[in-house]
C-alpha cells in the first residue's frame, strides 16, 4: 500500500507518469491512488523528488 504525505507532495505528477498500472491520477491538485489497481511495485515511491510517497506493508 502506498501512503501519500500530503504535507510534502507538490502534485508535480512525476509518480503519475511512471505508474505501469495507471493507478495514480492528479485530480484538482489532489493525488488519487486507486488501491484496487495499484500493484505495490514502488516505482512511484522511488521517483518522487520530494519523498512524499511511502510504501507501507
Amino acid at each position: 500500500m502506498i501512503e501519500v504525505h500530503r504535507e510534502i507532495c507538490a502534485y508535480c505528477g512525476c509518480c503519475v507518469s511512471v505508474c505501469p498500472e495507471g493507478a495514480l491520477e492528479l485530480v484538482d491538485a489532489y493525488l488519487d491512488i486507486d488501491m484496487n489497481t495499484c500493484i505495490d511495485c514502488g516505482i512511484c515511491v522511488r521517483v518522487c523528488p520530494l519523498g512524499a510517497l511511502e510504501a507501507k506493508k
